[in-house]
């Protein structure tokens, strides 16, 4: 993964090596060639003064090769972006108004998105881009990256019990500080549950006693017109002369008797009649067993308007509830208060067992406590042996930057609590813990004997700590490479051998990864698989940037200007063309 191409502000473009390319020329015009527009193109912060005077835009393009299947082509493709023979088109617009558009792979995105691309694609050091590198937290994350399994399995370990404290407490504590809640809710559960209890109603019961209300109700009405329906069928005793329907139909079906025989049609009919006689005589029979069962019992409809009286209120207040306060409310009927009932009772052994859960997630978290301080200690002593490596490695790599007196060491400190705030108990000290340990870890430099360890952002000049920088970086990327490096000006405040030393290290670095270095010193420019040069040009209206590829005499011309201010003097030549000679065969 690295960056082929950088279409610049100044329309120029910038068409960098896969190794060790420096960009050399005036004070100022490489960085704001290279070092502004590569931060705009991953996701910097627009400023409408990049635009030139009377334009409209400043555009920024660059096309960066990446491997199928890494983060960056991974995250790129998601947000729809597509790649161009293993290349990411990445473009950033500024407009003169100070607004600003992205695109990714032909397709607009969120400036934010170029962002999160860059923490895979790209590590800046400057003489500001260094301030992310000096706080301790991403010191101490380079140094478990440094460190490699050693950390990492503790590590991995120590993370999973410390997601199921959080776990564990979490719910421990939504159990306690809901407590009252609870008991109100277990209370009116409880006092619902018995009131239907009391009632003991069953499964339909309301429709049943709806149906006997009816015909309590209206017992003379249905007794009357049983009996006259009945009279009808079957004749009334009190009138012997009354015709009724039974009689009717006998005579009917004798009529027909008597003739059956001469025609099948009508012995059909005669049977039917023979039927229908059957039928009424059954119906007149049913009619008199109803009418002597009809009783209007005042005491037993009030009896019955009382029971539903009672189901009704059971009804109106639970058979409209979710059931158990949750899922869908009821139809209000009978049946859905025995489902609430049931759900209500289930809820309510789920709340009286709170105590019993609150018991078991103490008991819990307390071992899961024990266990996190146990490993916070293995943790701690890994991390420890990887400090001093990677200190001692530090240390050796800035002997060869003309700091021989330095010491880099790895400070790992925890930080104590209170006795009653949430820690862990290591060593009779109750200290914080987060998700990745209980250990803060700071890089300390003693410039010179006697002079006792600081923090590299306090204990170093700005010479210092680029070279400082420069060691970190040289031997972190043996154990986790960035893909691509851009050092701004990492060479400020050093000169001689301890400049050929930083570019040796850059070529070192640039072995196994991509290196862009803008600089002023000939030592480091001579190390660099490819020189660019940024010119400024004007017309006395307008000025350009020009970028230029130097090979060759071209080179050498550079190299003179920078060792001498003398592009032709014939002594700065030669010490050129020694320097070219001495950095390549001290590269190899």
């Amino acid at each position: 993964m690295r960056i082929q191409s950088l279409g610049v502000i100044d329309d120029a473009v910038v068409e960098l090596s896969p190794g060790f390319t420096a960009v050399t020329g005036e004070t100022g015009a490489g960085k704001t060639m290279v070092v502004t527009s590569l931060g705009l193109l991953l996701g910097g912060r627009a400023d409408a003064a990049l635009v030139r005077i009377g334009a409209r835009s400043a555009v920024v393009e660059g096309r960066v090769a990446v491997a199928e299947g890494s983060p960056a082509a991974v995250r790129a493709e998601d947000a729809g972006a597509e790649l161009d023979d293993g290349a990411l088109l990445i473009s950033r617009t500024v407009s003169a108004e100070g607004r600003s558009r992205a695109h990714l792979g032909g397709r607009g995105v969120p400036v934010g998105l170029l962002g999160e691309l860059a923490e895979d694609l790209v590590a800046v050091h400057g003489q500001t881009d260094q301030q992310g590198l000096l706080k301790p937290a991403r010191q101490r994350q380079a140094l478990d990256r440094y460190a490699g399994d050693a950390v990492a399995a503790p590590l991995a370990k120590y993370a999973a019990a410390y997601r199921r404290l959080r776990a564990v407490s979490a719910e421990l504590d939504e159990i306690t500080t809901r407590a009252r809640e609870r008991l109100q809710e277990a209370d009116l559960l409880r006092f619902g549950l018995d009131e239907v209890a009391a009632a003991e109603p069953r499964a339909g019961e309301d429709v049943e006693l709806a149906a006997e209300a009816e015909r309590l109700g209206h017992a003379e009405a249905l007794a009357a017109a049983s009996a006259a329906a009945h009279a009808a069928l079957a004749g009334d005793p009190a009138d012997p002369e009354a015709v009724d329907a039974g009689t009717l139909v006998a005579g009917a079906q004798r009529a027909l008797a008597a003739v059956r025989a001469h025609d099948p049609a009508l012995a059909g009919l005669a049977d039917r009649l023979t039927e229908v006689g059957i039928l009424l005589g059954d119906v007149a029979q049913e009619l008199a067993a109803y009418g002597d069962g009809i009783d209007a019992d005042s005491l037993r409809l009030a009896a019955v308007e009382e029971r539903r009286s009672v189901l009704t209120h059971l009804s109106r207040k639970y058979g409209h509830e979710p059931a158990g306060g949750r899922g869908e409310a009821g139809d209000g009927s009978v049946s859905a208060v025995l489902a609430w009932a049931e759900a209500g009772a289930a809820r309510l052994a789920e709340l009286d067992g709170d105590d019993e859960r609150i018991g078991e997630l103490t008991a819990e978290r307390d071992a899961l406590r024990g266990e996190l301080a146990l490993l916070a200690e293995a943790l701690t002593e890994a991390r420890g042996d990887a400090a001093e490596r990677f200190g001692a490695a530090v240390t050796a790599e800035l002997t060869e930057l003309a700091m021989p007196h330095a010491r880099v060491t790895v400070d790992l400190r925890r930080t104590e609590v209170a006795a009653d705030a949430d820690g862990l108990e290591i060593g009779g000290r109750n200290v914080a813990y987060g998700p990745t340990g209980v250990d803060e870890a700071e890089l300390l430099l003693a410039p010179h004997p006697g002079a006792p360890p600081r923090p590299i952002a306090k204990g170093a000049s700005g010479g210092e700590l680029s070279r400082v920088m420069l060691a970190v970086e040289v031997v972190f990327a043996g154990s986790d490479p960035v893909p691509t490096y851009l050092f701004d000006e990492v060479d400020a405040g050093v000169g001689g051998k301890a400049a050929v030393e930083v570019g040796r290290r850059l070529a070192r670095l640039a072995r196994g990864a991509q290196v862009v270095v803008v600089t002023h010193l000939p030592q480091v420019a001579a190390f660099a698989d490819r020189q660019l040069l940024v010119e400024k040009t004007s017309d006395g209206s307008v000025t350009r940037s020009g970028v230029t590829v130097l090979d060759g005499e071209a080179r050498v011309r550079e190299l003179s200007r920078m060792l001498a201010g003398q592009e032709d003097s014939e002594t700065a030549r030669a010490h050129a063309e020694e320097l070219l000679a001495a950095a390549r065969a001290g590269a190899e």
